[in-house]
């Protein structure tokens, strides 16, 4: 059974007589990875890189705006507060990965986590530059067409023909850096990214841990768990 690091959040919370910073993640993302067979240990923001070296796979997860400053950029008015701390840890952890070639999967934030680490660039307000909703609202998901480049990885996971993927986002990468851009929606804007010289590393732009993707996403999650084993 192959064990996966899992980045965190980093948010105010409540629970009981409480009312403070608290490390959590939706269980959407728990139940994906271990419904697929996998044993999975949280990485909260702030944890070092070391971690890996007694794992099998990294993925990192949704979450807010990464900050513009870190690939020079003046953040947007619509960006959200900066979470430095999870910015830091996250860009080490997957820098950590990949110099140790352990399998990555990055969901939303995660792909723009990747790309930033290669040199990327956002989009940081998709409406400033797209007329197809990616997002009505937060806290909402839309539905639109991807499709991937056929030889690619995300290819040998969805095919070549046009999927539906959920959205729930106002970033997207606008540039990769060095990574390789393998799916796209119809208004261009990047949904999936990988590193073609990895064993595995692929990042997604919507949310396969929403329970009604379970299905459709399942061979995703079963190729990243195959290459961790």
């Amino acid at each position: 059974m192959p064990v996966i690091g899992l980045s965190c959040y980093l948010e105010p919370a409540r629970w009981g007589a409480w009312e403070l910073p608290a490390v959590l993640i939706p269980q959407w993302y728990t139940d994906l990875f271990q419904a697929a067979g996998a044993t999975v240990v949280l990485l909260p923001p702030g944890q070092g890189p070391d971690a890996l070296d007694r794992l099998d796979g990294l993925a990192m997860a949704g979450g807010a705006d990464i900050d513009a400053t870190r690939y020079g950029a003046e953040p947007h008015a619509t960006a959200d507060v900066p979470r430095t701390t999870r910015d830091a840890s996250e860009l080490s952890l997957y820098l950590r990965a990949r110099e140790r070639d352990l399998p990555v999967l990055g969901i939303c934030r995660g792909l723009q986590v990747m790309a930033v680490a290669h040199g990327g660039t956002l989009t940081q307000n998709l409406p400033d530059v797209s007329d197809l909703v990616h997002r009505e609202r937060p806290g909402q998901f839309v539905e639109h067409e991807a499709l991937f480049m056929p030889g690619t990885l995300a290819a040998e996971v969805y095919g070549t023909d046009p999927v539906i993927v959920n959205s729930s986002h106002h970033q997207a990468v606008e540039s990769p850096g060095t990574l390789l851009v393998s799916g796209l929606a119809p208004d261009g804007t990047i949904e999936a990214c990988e590193d073609p010289d990895a064993a595995f590393c692929l990042g997604v732009q919507w949310h396969p841990e929403h329970p009604d993707r379970r299905a459709a996403d399942l061979p995703l999650v079963r190729a990243f768990l195959a290459a961790c084993r």
